[in-house]
């Protein structure tokens, strides 16, 4: 290789499959596209697993998915690609933590890689084979790595604690319907 190193060409592979991964996984909440349930399909799931509102949620994140994806493919605007698709992620790792961490048992493997590669690339960046290079990083500034980051961060502890929120309380009311059954029988 004679302009680009052996770093460029792996961060463009990087990119290239992490992002394609992402961006498939938003199609199929945002389209039903490769075997998804739409807006309205996943809308449904995610407010069964305490994302609320449903429809929202399945937007937001379809939206941080894709588009996270998308541009991380593209190496554009990559700390705020990869911040969003790293948030997304920890949303559905925050699903499938109580499964454990293997995938085959609906762990949170599978979100925690791609979670943390899009993370990896928002700190480290695109390489030069990326249109943030061939745009001279305008949208790849160093302040906002921790910006995005941070922001994301925030963003997230506040969904997913909702969520947590929702869960602990709908398993409480689950728990006293069952004791209230019990005693009913038992009289």
């Amino acid at each position: 290789m004679t302009c680009y190193d052996r770093r460029d060409l792996g961060l463009l592979l990087l990119r290239l499959g992490t992002g394609g991964v992402l961006a498939a996984h938003g199609a199929q909440k945002l389209f039903g596209w490769f075997g998804g349930h739409g807006l309205e399909g996943t809308g449904q799931f995610m407010e069964s697993v305490g994302y609320s509102p449903g429809k929202a949620s399945a937007t937001a994140a379809g939206l941080a998915e894709a588009g996270g994806g998308v541009l991380l493919a593209l190496g554009l605007a990559t700390p705020g690609a990869g911040a969003a698709a790293a948030g997304a992620m920890a949303g559905a790792a925050a699903v499938h933590a109580p499964n454990g961490f293997f995938a085959q048992e609906g762990g949170y493997e599978h979100a925690a890689t791609l979670g943390l590669a899009a993370a990896g690339l928002a700190v480290t960046g695109p390489g030069r084979l990326s249109l943030d290079h061939a745009l001279g990083h305008v949208l790849d500034r160093g302040w906002m790595v921790p910006a995005a980051l941070a922001a994301t961060a925030a963003g997230t502890a506040l969904v997913v604690g909702a969520r947590t929120r929702r869960v602990r309380a709908k398993q409480a009311g689950e728990q006293a319907a069952l004791f209230e059954e019990e005693s009913v029988k038992e009289d």
